[in-house]
């Protein structure tokens, strides 16, 4: 008799992990649940209203995703499923990894993609060499996405969800190889309706819980609040607001404090006024009109290519510079030293430099990297 084989995973407590689990249980895996403890929110008190003791398993609360109430979420459904859950403390990996580098990026005039990063560095970094370690092939997540082996190319293949408009392919761009050869995406063939049915029709209590929403540990969306506990005094410094021909119009209070196409708090003009550019070098931020957004070139740098090894001519793809923004027509140049040229077929509204840009062809990804 054939062994089941073994799978982690990640649960949040929200209704697509959930079923991402239920699948795997009916597909006859060998199924670990796991929440991850990621952020410190000073929550420990409610630790035993879910059953679960803080300091035995040494994990901490706070976030919308991955909270207190969100484990307890897990726990339940895990119960309801039959399977082991443990719930992993994350917590100085995700503050060195993801917390730093979302503050380094605001410090350097940079708006910082936090989602992209969790999933390479933790989920699909960190959780994946745990799961190995407990004897498991795989690591599992409720992404609508979809991965598959191409025998001609002999790489794994990073594919857009049946459910175009949740699909997370966006997010899921710079894993490795060898990362996507241990994972499963159970939700790849399933839109979120009927995700939410068939959690309905097994009864789960999440069925209808919302989905969370923007940054995860920062619980009431105040990122200047976040960024000024965290960040150097020096990197706050005041400075000047100019236009494009160095005319000074204004003060800004700090560089971390803004981003490319941010128009709130920029109150330096009798007419609307965005931000166009971040000097971060001379503490400057650079504003205008907002027709003044829209550029047809970037540079991106730090390339991950999923459907070759490498981009060594031309290609004309489609390409997305935002999670929320639908691809647009673009052709990708090499330049050599792992940067690569993007000229869009129309231009594009607030290209901003530290967010992520994908390329794909139809539903398949074939690389990205990050605007420069």
């Amino acid at each position: 008799m054939l062994s089941k084989k073994r799978v982690v995973v990640a649960m949040s407590g929200g209704v697509d992990s959930s079923i991402a689990a239920c699948l795997l249980v009916k597909r006859n895996y060998e199924v670990i649940g796991v929440s991850l403890k990621l952020f410190d929110s000073g929550q420990q008190e409610e630790f035993k209203k879910y059953g679960l003791d803080p300091f035995r398993n040494k994990f901490l609360t706070g976030l919308k995703c991955c909270g207190i109430q969100g484990i307890g979420d897990a726990k339940a459904v895990s119960q309801k499923l039959e399977i082991p859950f443990y719930a992993l403390n994350y917590k100085d990996e995700f503050q060195e990894k993801v917390i730093q580098y979302f503050c380094s990026e605001y410090e350097n005039g940079r708006t910082p993609n936090p989602c992209v990063i969790c999933n390479e560095k933790i989920k699909f970094g960190s959780l994946l060499k745990k799961a190995k370690s407990l004897g498991a092939e795989y690591i599992a997540t409720g992404h609508y996405a979809k991965t598959e082996y191409n025998d001609e190319s002999r790489r794994y293949i990073l594919k857009k969800g049946k459910d175009r408009e949740k699909d997370q392919s966006y997010f899921l761009f710079s894993l490795s190889q060898e990362q996507m050869k241990h994972t499963l995406f159970p939700l790849g063939d399933y839109t979120k309706e009927e995700v939410r049915k068939l959690a309905k029709e097994l009864g789960l209590k999440v069925h209808d819980k919302p989905a969370s929403q923007d940054v995860c540990f920062i619980p009431d969306s105040d990122y200047h609040k976040f960024l000024r506990k965290r960040i150097n005094n020096d990197k706050c410094e005041p400075g000047a607001i100019i236009n494009n021909k160095g005319e000074i119009l204004g003060k800004h209070q700090g560089i971390p404090f803004y981003t490319v196409g941010q128009r709130k708090g920029v109150g330096c003009h009798r007419k609307p006024m965005y931000v166009l550019r971040i000097d971060n070098k001379n503490n400057v931020v650079v504003v205008g009109e907002e027709k003044e957004l829209y550029q047809d070139i970037l540079i991106a740098k730090n390339l991950n290519w999923i459907d070759r090894e490498n981009l060594k001519e031309p290609l004309k793809v489609k390409a997305k510079i935002r999670y929320s923004q639908r691809e647009s027509e673009a052709a990708i140049s090499p330049l050599g030293k792992g940067l690569v040229k993007v000229k869009f077929i129309k231009p594009q509204r607030a290209i901003t430099p530290g967010q992520a840009i994908v390329f794909y062809n139809r539903d398949k990804v074939i690389g990205g990297g990050w605007i420069t």
